[in-house]
């Protein structure tokens, strides 16, 4: 296999890693991990907000034992902001210090890398193959930074006038992320792996919830998962995901719920849903919410 020191073996070896992370990988993305670690490309994960895209960096992260890096993404974020600035306040002490002595220091000699800030991107670039580079929500950032991070990734190299280019011996692992505010440019979609992620099925959901909460009755589980399924099929402004299906199981067994009635539902809806206007949905709908599992 072609790609970096520590991969998987095989896809079956990333269902395994990954659900030793309590992570549960279906078959599909198991293959995109595997061919994007094997290929040495960026994997580029899409799919509602909740569902589990960025678990899948940190889960892969430890699986791997690799450094997560972690690039969240913003409104007006900036190369600087991703890359590296310099620090100017040990630079001003540095100054002053050699102002007060009598050692000769070339002005060049405060742009040094002791000086040099590194960003996200810088760091991945000079960790390589050690670590696990996360692009988070890139759709929340600009053209202009999407088509700066293209650049980074064709060659994962850059050039500081001040110390010169530095470059990856071999790539990080690079898993990007979006939940599709706006539409990726297909020049960054080509430079890498695609996957879809989904809500899980009734029956995975379950599982996960098994997983993640094992305090939780597998029947609670059930009726957790059921119920937020249910919920995000009304008319609310952000359907709950995987993570609030967690939660919601969790305050529910904390609680000593042992079934999810209309009582308990009640109590705890703010754990699966963070919106008044979809709190007010949800009340109205709760018997056929709390209603059979099926």
């Amino acid at each position: 296999m072609s790609g970096s020191p520590g991969a998987f073996s095989s896809v079956e070896d990333v269902q395994r890693a990954l659900r030793g992370q309590s992570y549960l990988a279906d078959r599909g993305l198991s293959v995109a991990i595997h061919l994007a670690l094997s290929l040495d490309k960026p994997l580029l994960l899409e799919g509602e907000a909740g569902v589990g895209k960025t678990e899948v960096a940190k889960s892969l992260a430890a699986a791997l034992d690799r450094r997560l890096i972690r690039l969240q993404c913003y409104e007006g974020i900036d190369a600087s902001q991703a890359l590296y600035e310099w620090n100017y306040t040990r630079q001003l002490l540095a100054v002053r210090a050699l102002q007060e002595s009598e050692a000769a220091r070339h002005v060049d000699d405060l742009f040094g890398e002791e000086f040099l800030v590194e960003r996200p991107l810088l760091a991945a670039i000079k960790s390589g193959p050690s670590a696990v580079l996360l692009v988070d929500e890139l759709d929340r950032a600009d053209d202009e930074f999407e088509a700066f991070l293209l650049e980074v990734l064709s060659e994962f190299a850059v050039t500081i006038p001040e110390v010169g280019r530095i470059a990856a011996a071999k790539p990080p692992a690079v898993v990007i992320t979006s939940n599709r505010t706006r539409e990726l440019h297909d020049a960054l979609k080509r430079r890498c792996l695609y996957h879809w992620i989904d809500h899980p099925t009734l029956e995975r959901e379950v599982e996960i919830i098994r997983v993640r909460a094992p305090e939780v009755p597998e029947a609670l589980a059930r009726q957790v998962a059921a119920a937020v399924a249910k919920l995000r099929e009304l008319d609310v402004a952000k359907r709950p995901g995987v993570a609030e299906a967690i939660d919601w199981a969790h305050a529910l067994a904390f609680l000593g719920a042992e079934t999810l009635d209309g009582d308990a539902a009640e109590a705890t809806l703010g754990a699966v849903l963070k919106d008044h206007e979809d709190l007010e949905v949800a009340r109205a709908s709760l018997v056929r919410i709390v209603g059979s599992d099926g």
